[in-house]
């Protein structure tokens, strides 16, 4: 049996060696304790402590016959349904208690501090996956792929998904590719992103090194309407120079490094 299924039924509430049990009488039932010891490599002194274990969560049931036990598995649809069920209760008690209780600020300007670029990423799946209406980007290749599919995901609820893009393709019609992608990372050497979640909080930073990647999270007003002006200045000049074509598109993009230029001279 694999580590990962292990691990994420595990999720389920049950341990280690009672996932080895489970999955075991699964492939071969009914079966005493010493088989099962035997079968799923619990060892034998832990065996009837996990099998109790078990039947009180409802995974087996114990069929005697005189002096001697064997084990045979709920069927794993029942099981799965009454997970389900369970799970869901128990998300909409603490999603009702938690907000009850919960001193939300009428102001919430801090800058929260997030480190590590898997700790950035889950984070940034979570907002994507409670936005209502708008999520507006800045952001490289590397991360898009990482939120692709919940980005698509949102926008089939109805998200407007729009910015700019530091590719060469991407799938979202209203995400524009950066004209001068290599000059800019040249000029930076680093990845950065932005995301604003329904001109409400913002997620902005380095996300190039690794483990060591570093982002602020916040709710500010003014920090979330800067954010969303520069990802929208960057949205409308390259879009307006996307149409240009030949000679004209040409002096518009020399004149403009030139500004450039200039302005950090």
């Amino acid at each position: 049996m694999s580590s990962s299924i292990i691990e994420e039924m595990k999720m389920l509430g049950l341990t280690e060696y009672e996932v080895k049990a489970y999955l075991a009488l699964l492939e071969e039932y009914p079966l005493n304790g010493y088989g099962l010891s035997k079968k799923s490599s619990v060892p034998r002194s832990r065996i009837y402590e996990v099998l109790d274990s078990l039947k009180s969560k409802g995974y087996v049931f114990e069929n005697q016959s005189g002096k001697t036990s064997t084990y045979s598995p709920i069927d794993p649809k029942i099981v799965i349904t009454r997970a389900k069920k369970n799970f869901s209760n128990t998300i909409q008690s603490v999603d009702s208690y938690t907000e009850k209780i919960f001193n939300k600020l009428e102001e919430d300007n801090q800058l929260k501090i997030i480190i590590g670029k898997k700790e950035i990423i889950q984070l940034v799946k979570s907002l994507i996956e409670n936005a209502k209406s708008r999520i507006a980007v800045s952001i490289w290749d590397e991360e898009l792929m990482e939120i692709k599919e919940e980005l698509k995901d949102a926008e089939k609820r109805g998200v407007s998904i729009k910015g700019m893009y530091f590719g060469h393709d991407n799938d979202f019609k209203d995400v524009v590719c950066h004209r001068r992608i290599d000059r800019y990372l040249f000029e930076k050497n680093q990845r950065y992103m932005i995301i604003v979640f329904d001109n409400e909080s913002v997620v902005s930073g380095v996300m190039s090194r690794g483990e060591k990647s570093q982002v602020t999270w916040t709710m500010d007003k003014e920090y979330v309407e800067i954010s969303d002006d520069y990802i929208a200045h960057d949205h409308m000049l390259n879009k307006y120079i996307e149409g240009l074509k030949g000679q004209e598109k040409k002096n518009v993009d020399d004149y403009l490094d030139k500004i450039r230029e200039d302005y950090y001279k």
